[in-house]
């Protein structure tokens, strides 16, 4: 969690790198043949160009971000000295539910979700953190995926000879206020924003080009429009309002 990392640094150092290289020991002791890590675009920073390609420089501006850097440039190097095999699967802005599984957060941070409190009558309002970036609408734009194209990547990277870095994003880049209407739209109600300040760490803009995943996977998204992946999360919170209690 972007924000966290920025109070919290040492959580995700812990978890990321001190707790990801035991991971990664006890994997070459029990012969593990291949890694399949779930990074993050947060390991861009600020991007020099979109859509953002595997090959761009990586550059976090948060403890999150470069926690999972870390752990990337640790599972490269397992690879060169122990033969560990491994796909880097660098995730763009994961949302929307599974119909089987759902999506139940303990700490609710993801934005999909938190406006959907408010037409579940769980909250008053939805927040808008910056309205200033040098976006159309001043507020950050991000690629959002669905996790059931998350969860095919994951089975495609399993196939023999599928080895690297991946980046997993539907290429197409959403405002925090066209969220909010995609909600709106699903839901059929009017969901009331506070602005407020800029987060530390959040970039403006991040998209992904997902080519390589497309022709060296054979990886295609199910679910690339915006409407859809909301549905999917309204009709599954709809259902379930406390989760999985």
């Amino acid at each position: 969690l972007v924000a966290e990392s920025m109070s919290n640094p040492a959580k995700y150092f812990r978890n990321n790198v001190a707790n990801g290289l035991n991971l990664l020991d006890a994997s070459v002791e029990a012969g593990v043949k291949k890694f399949v890590f779930s990074s993050t675009c947060a390991t861009y920073g600020l991007p020099a160009q979109l859509p953002i390609g595997e090959d761009c420089p990586q550059n976090p501006v948060n403890p999150y971000g470069e926690s999972k850097l870390m752990f990337e440039r640790m599972l490269q190097w397992f690879h060169r000295l122990h033969k560990l095999e491994f796909v880097i699967f660098r995730y763009f802005n994961a949302a929307g539910a599974s119909r089987n599984f759902g999506e139940h957060h303990r700490q609710e941070t993801h934005l999909i979700p938190n406006i959907l409190k408010v037409p579940l009558g769980q909250a008053r309002e939805c927040y808008i953190f910056g309205t200033d970036y040098p976006t159309p609408d001043g507020t950050c734009i991000r690629d959002y995926i669905h996790i059931l194209d998350l969860a095919d990547a994951h089975i495609r990277a399993l196939a023999p000879g599928i080895t690297g870095c991946f980046n997993l994003g539907n290429g197409s880049g959403y405002s925090v206020r066209e969220v909010i209407h995609a909600c709106e739209k699903i839901t059929g109600q009017k969901i009331p924003v506070v602005e407020k300040p800029r987060r530390p760490g959040d970039p403006p803009r991040l998209i992904a080009s997902a080519e390589k995943a497309r022709k060296e996977l054979g990886w295609i998204p199910q679910y690339p429009k915006l409407d859809d992946i909301v549905r999917s999360a309204w009709e599954w919170h709809k259902a379930h309002p406390n989760g999985y209690d």
